[in-house]
């Protein structure tokens, strides 16, 4: 069996990194994997080199490559895999995403996905992404790309518009750790559940939930109506009102719809967080900084699996076995009622052959109306990058839920003007246009 050569392109976000890495190397044939790390911050990447090291140590792969690569061509050239957790403008450009809204009244909570803050962060990562696909087109044509890297939606689909990559995958833990939080609520155990999810990312739904033939959504029911603190999540409301259960939290979910977050009522009933994301950052951060600490004072990590989907989807292809993940690919017909071009998010086969998604047919038309709205915003910031059209950024802005629902046309556009202002040169040129309300 031929060992792969695994590129991690944004090896610094060490923490994630080291998760990534505990789960390659608990699977036997793939302890003699060549990774090659590669970061444009020295210290990060020497942070993470030092990490992945100890953790092939401790894992017992002697027979790992691990090498550290400050050039982004060198870690790409004749990669099997390359897996993407960049992160654009780290935690300054984040702050922004949350200071600049907020400053014009906008709440968010997460700000990673759909929103103004979602937005910006695919803006500001589509001309990484381009240069990514390109290298990879040149160097390593027929690698697959695992992307972690969010806005998923609009990711994968500018890479795959923008460069003509076709072996892309989005992939996210939210179906896995959903179902995990089902089974334990119905108290049944994980691995007796059988489940389909479907839709797009952060926002897919729970299309079949049950256990040995039985359907479990009852036996939710019943805990909902008899438990009032259950009641006072987003996605528990949502569920109630839409009949099936979306798969992200409700810090995430209440922000790619109009009905949460402009009400100080909702707020306090559903006890959302205002602007949590930026304490993931904080405390991100000083992950890294321990992890760093500890490794230059020689002492132990914590290695500990993730159970994320990128090392099972290596595994699969090198060695054949089968397995179904959940990931964010172009529709192309998987679900009927939801745009062709936009990307969704549908269980795969996974083997030799590659990544295999499943036809879903239609989802139920609520569901599907508001996959749709998701997919018109994330479809106009990919156009205005594709296009180098200024005016789509505004479009996409105003088709966005939370957004307009919380402020007046003129002021979202000054709104864009300030978050183009405030991320300068991290768009690309066409893009920074100041256009006014």
């Amino acid at each position: 069996m031929n060992h792969p050569k695994i590129a991690f392109i944004g090896a610094g976000s060490v923490v994630f990194t080291q998760g990534l890495l505990a789960d390659l190397f608990a699977l036997p044939e793939l302890t003699g994997a060549h990774i090659a790390l590669h970061d444009i911050d020295p210290g990060r990447l020497s942070t993470a080199h030092a990490a992945a090291t100890y953790i092939a140590e401790q894992r017992r792969a002697k027979h790992a490559t691990i090498t550290a690569h400050p050039e982004r061509r060198e870690a790409l050239a004749a990669a099997d895999f390359v897996i993407d957790i960049v992160q654009i403008g780290m935690g300054e450009a984040t702050r922004t995403d949350f200071d600049v809204p907020a400053r014009h009244g906008l709440r968010q909570t997460i700000g990673d996905t759909l929103g103004i803050g979602g937005i910006f962060r695919a803006l500001r990562t589509f001309p990484f992404l381009k240069a990514l696909g390109e290298d990879m087109s040149e160097l390593c044509p027929d690698a697959w790309l695992l992307n972690y890297t969010n806005p998923m939606a609009m990711n994968v689909q500018y890479v795959t518009a923008a460069t003509g990559l076709t072996r892309v995958v989005g992939l996210c833990h939210s179906v896995y750790w959903t179902m995990q939080d089902l089974a334990h609520l119905v108290d049944v155990p994980y691995e007796e559940i059988t489940y389909r999810a479907a839709g797009v990312n952060h926002q897919a739904w729970v299309l079949r939930f049950e256990h040995e033939g039985r359907d479990l959504y009852p036996a939710l029911d019943e805990l909902i109506a008899s438990d009032d603190q259950l009641r006072r999540r987003v996605r528990m409301d949502m569920y109630r009102r839409l009949g099936h259960y979306p798969t992200e939290t409700s810090e995430h979910s209440s922000e790619y719809v109009p009905w949460y977050l402009h009400h100080d009522s909702e707020i306090e009933r559903l006890r959302l967080p205002i602007g949590a994301y930026l304490g993931i950052v904080e405390e991100n951060t000083a992950e890294y900084d321990r992890t760093r600490e500890a490794l230059a004072a020689g002492k132990p990590l914590t290695v500990e699996g993730t159970m994320e989907y990128a090392p099972q989807i290596i595994h699969s292809i090198t060695t054949g076995t089968s397995r179904t993940v959940y990931g964010n690919v172009p529709n192309h017909g998987l679900i009927d009622n939801l745009p062709a071009h936009g990307v969704v998010e549908v269980p795969c086969l996974v083997d030799a052959a590659g990544i295999q998604p499943t036809r879903i047919g239609a989802l139920p038309p609520q569901l599907a109306a508001l996959n749709r709205t998701y997919l018109s915003t994330a479809d106009l910031v990919v156009r205005a990058a594709l296009e180098d059209e200024p005016r789509h950024i505004r479009h996409a802005a105003m088709t966005d839920p939370a957004t307009a629902a919380t402020l007046p046309v003129e002021r979202i556009w000054d709104l864009c003007d300030d978050m183009v202002r405030a991320h300068g040169d991290r768009l690309q040129p066409g893009l920074r246009a100041l256009l006014g309300s």
